[in-house]
């Protein structure tokens, strides 16, 4: 018997048909109850519907507002259902996940009769230094990037003596394809708004300002809704304080995700990074110790007050607790959200819950823009903070982009830095020059313009950007490029040397060839072509062509190839 119908229209689900499939859902089903819920990782099947039965649960991938597809969900059939991918369901650990995608995330009484706001009200029986131990022993380390220890940092604010003090949830997720903090407001803001009160409890802070980009319009209206409720509902009257709570929608500029940035941005300035000491949480917003969290983190301390700081410190690693959401992406079967426990290998999530194809990857890059890429030989190493940074990359946000051997490293570091760059708020010279010049020259290697000399150029710069930048963004930005140089350094060579590019991914370094003796001349490529650089005869002419591969995309017998060459026109 089916109990209600849970249709997820989350952003990814939303941007694959949900909200059709629910409106469809709505008007053709009376008699069962209609939910919509938030995301459960498997982005790559959206849309999804859960059935929830008498007997459990049933997922069903890819739904299309057809009447096929209803009659199938309603009498329970086997096909359409969700295969899962990998093992994202088969591990129990404590997950900061566990409600998303499981409950309607704007409904107080249902967050509330799964546990919802009970780490708030065991935090409101301690003492506020008793919650900051507990924070202290879970050993749970910032999941924006840094990894600095959360409780010593909330000990930093609870030691301030100033009346006001600020927290501010960091919610601006500026990696291009990352989307673990705003799956986590969209689909349970109630969860991160408690973590926030518990930590207003535990530092004496009596402002709280969640900073999100104005890109997450559902997750925005999530948060505002769930407050909503809060203040209705008095939760953010703690210890005879009433604490302000305020969204500020920023403007996406990658630098905001940095701490200073983003006060200044907080405080109406332009968002560049400041010069520290002072740290915010002597001297941060409006002049007032400020500490600052990312919607992670946050989301992490209902469960460690639930369940105790020793239970949670059990998972994990020695200085790694707990677990990491990652956005996988890339070259892979099972793109999405998911939530591991630190420790597990690089190559558990790729191969078994990314699906990836053992022998066709060549490496991932972890971290987000900045982070650095690790060959596939090292996939083998636990994910962990020490152990990321010891191969040249970085734990980041959460992202981790899979890359096939068919991927060329110095377009992959290009690709990044051309990002970074670009986002550099222009206050550090290091980073506003240095960037830009290390771009030039990657510009200049795959247009098969480069020297073996750009290549030592390049890590020099990039140590000096490294140590020489203010905040994170300048610091790391030259990641991709040295870590890529340092395990890849082959690539580099051939495009210098021999102005060649393995992976036929640079188009100065490459020309498009037609077939001629395979070629059914059904003239598809002719018409496609948007620069007329295909004669009647069925020649490119590849001093005009630009390499945009409709052609290759048109052809109906895989006639039109990418070759090694090199004509392209200026």
């Amino acid at each position: 018997m089916i109990k209600r119908i849970k249709i997820g229209t989350g952003s990814c689900g939303v941007a694959a048909g949900a909200d059709e499939v629910f409106d469809f859902f709505s008007e053709n089903i009376k008699d069962i109850e209609l939910v919509e819920v938030g995301c459960i990782g498997h982005c790559y099947a959206e849309p999804i519907i859960e059935v929830e039965t008498d007997k459990g649960s049933i997922f069903y991938e890819k739904v299309e507002p057809k009447k096929e597809f209803l009659e199938k969900i309603l009498n329970l059939e086997n096909s359409s259902r969700l295969q899962v991918g990998g093992n994202r369901t088969k591990k129990e650990f404590l997950k900061v996940t566990e409600l998303a995608g499981k409950i309607d995330p704007v409904s107080y009484d249902e967050y509330k009769s799964n546990s919802g706001y009970n780490g708030l009200a065991k935090a409101l029986l301690m003492k506020p230094e008793e919650v900051v131990e507990q924070v202290k022993i879970s050993g749970l380390r910032g999941r924006g990037g840094g990894g600095f220890p959360t409780g010593l940092k909330w000990s930093f604010l609870a030691a301030q003596k100033d009346e006001e003090k600020v927290l501010i949830c960091n919610a601006d997720e500026g990696d291009p394809g990352a989307f673990m903090d705003r799956s986590m407001m969209e689909s349970v803001p109630h969860q991160v708004m408690e973590g926030m009160l518990i930590a207003a409890h535990a530092t004496g802070a009596s402002s709280i300002f969640i900073y999100v980009r104005a890109e997450y319009p559902l997750a925005i209206k999530n948060l505002k809704i769930a407050i909503e409720d809060i203040i209705k509902y008095k939760i953010n009257h703690i210890n005879g304080r009433k604490i302000f709570i305020k969204i500020k929608e920023g403007a996406g500029a990658f630098v905001c995700g940095e701490e200073t940035a983003m006060i200044n941005s907080l405080e109406g300035k332009r968002g560049t990074p400041r010069f520290r000491p002072p740290f915010p949480t002597d001297k941060g917003y409006k002049g007032h110790p400020t500490l600052i969290n990312n919607v992670e983190t946050f989301a992490n301390i209902p469960i460690i007050l639930r369940e105790g700081g020793t239970k949670y410190a059990k998972l994990g690693t020695k200085n790694s607790k707990g677990t990491k959401l990652f956005a996988l992406a890339g070259d892979l079967k099972y793109s999405g959200l998911v939530e591991v426990p630190m420790g597990i290998t690089i190559g558990e999530i790729v191969y078994e819950i990314g699906g990836a194809v053992k022998g066709e990857v060549k490496a991932v890059q972890i971290g987000g823009p900045s982070g650095g890429c690790i060959p596939a030989e090292h996939f083998d190493t636990p994910v962990d903070y020490d152990s990321l940074t010891s191969l040249g990359a970085i734990m980041g946000s959460g992202g981790l982009i899979v890359i096939g051997n068919n991927r060329c490293m110095v377009e992959t570091a290009r690709y990044f830095l051309d990002f970074t760059a670009r986002e550099s708020c222009g206050k550090c010279t290091f980073c506003r020059i240095g960037t830009t010049r290390m771009l030039e020259t990657l510009e200049r290697i795959t247009a098969g313009d480069g020297c073996e000399e750009d290549i030592t150029f390049l890590q020099d710069l990039g140590d000096k950007i490294k140590k020489g930048s203010l905040c994170g963004l300048g610091q790391t930005a030259p990641n991709p490029v040295i870590s890529t140089i340092r395990y890849y350094k082959d690539e580099y060579l051939r495009h210098v040397n021999e102005k060649q590019c393995n992976a036929l991914e640079c188009n100065a370094l490459v020309d498009v060839f037609i077939d001629k003796e395979n070629c059914i001349e059904c003239g598809l490529c002719i018409k496609n072509c948007p620069i007329d650089a295909i004669s009647d005869d069925f020649i490119v002419d590849n001093s005009k062509c630009t390499r945009c591969n409709s052609c290759i995309e048109v052809c109906p017998k895989n006639t039109i190839s990418r070759i090694p060459g090199g004509g392209i026109s200026e």
